[in-house]
């Protein structure tokens, strides 16, 4: 009997530690100031995940699209590539504070997580940024992202949360350089790093 119960719990713990193993949410790429109406971003940033409880690190590529729909609102569309994941979702954001220094704003969305090795997930996302401007060029932001996501055809849930700080530097009037590091604030999510490169097209 006893023997029975501790093989339960070791098959408890390997799925439950191989599913929070795969968790990932998507990067953030943008500071409170929404895309200006009627112009374009495309986001590129080449991302790691960092390794959890002796796992290794992966290595990927994230990306994000995004359309100004109107003055302080914007819409945005996000990927990324891992070894063994696939990621895409899809976010409203609003600019709700604009100040002298300070700006805030938060965003919405929903998303999709294909895995290599295990059941794919999808839910819904939430994101408070603040962002401010010490000089010119630079803009330096925070933000909380929370996830919640379900496994397909499990009763597994989980939720990620993450702070995020970050940096976004003016190169040109049209190109800006990113730098984020996602730090996770719970048992499900892991610490992630990604530098990229954003460009506006108006």
């Amino acid at each position: 009997m006893l023997k029975r119960i501790v093989v339960l719990f070791a098959a408890i713990s390997l799925v439950t530690g191989s599913l929070s193993a795969m968790s990932y949410q998507g990067v953030l790429l943008n500071s409170a100031e929404t895309i200006d109406p009627g112009n374009f971003k495309l986001a590129i940033a080449p991302a790691m995940i960092l390794g959890k409880n002796g796992g290794d690190s992966v290595w990927g590529v994230a990306g994000k699209g995004g359309l100004g729909l109107a003055r302080r609102f914007d819409l945005e569309i996000s990927g990324a590539l891992f070894r063994d994941l696939k990621y895409f979702g899809v976010d409203l954001e609003y600019w709700f504070f604009k100040g002298p220094s300070v700006n805030m704003s938060a965003s919405a969305g929903w998303h999709m997580t294909d895995f290599k090795t295990g059941p794919n997930s999808s839910g819904i996302d939430a994101t408070l940024i603040v962002s401010t401007r010490p000089v010119r060029k630079l803009e330096i932001t925070g933000a909380l992202k929370f996830s919640f996501d379900s496994f397909k055809n499990t009763d597994q849930n989980i939720t990620l949360i993450h702070a995020v700080p970050g940096i976004e530097y003016k190169i040109t009037h049209r190109l800006d350089a990113l730098a984020e590091f996602g730090i996770a604030l719970n048992n499900d999510s892991r610490h992630y790093l990604c530098l990229g490169l954003s460009y506006y097209f108006l």
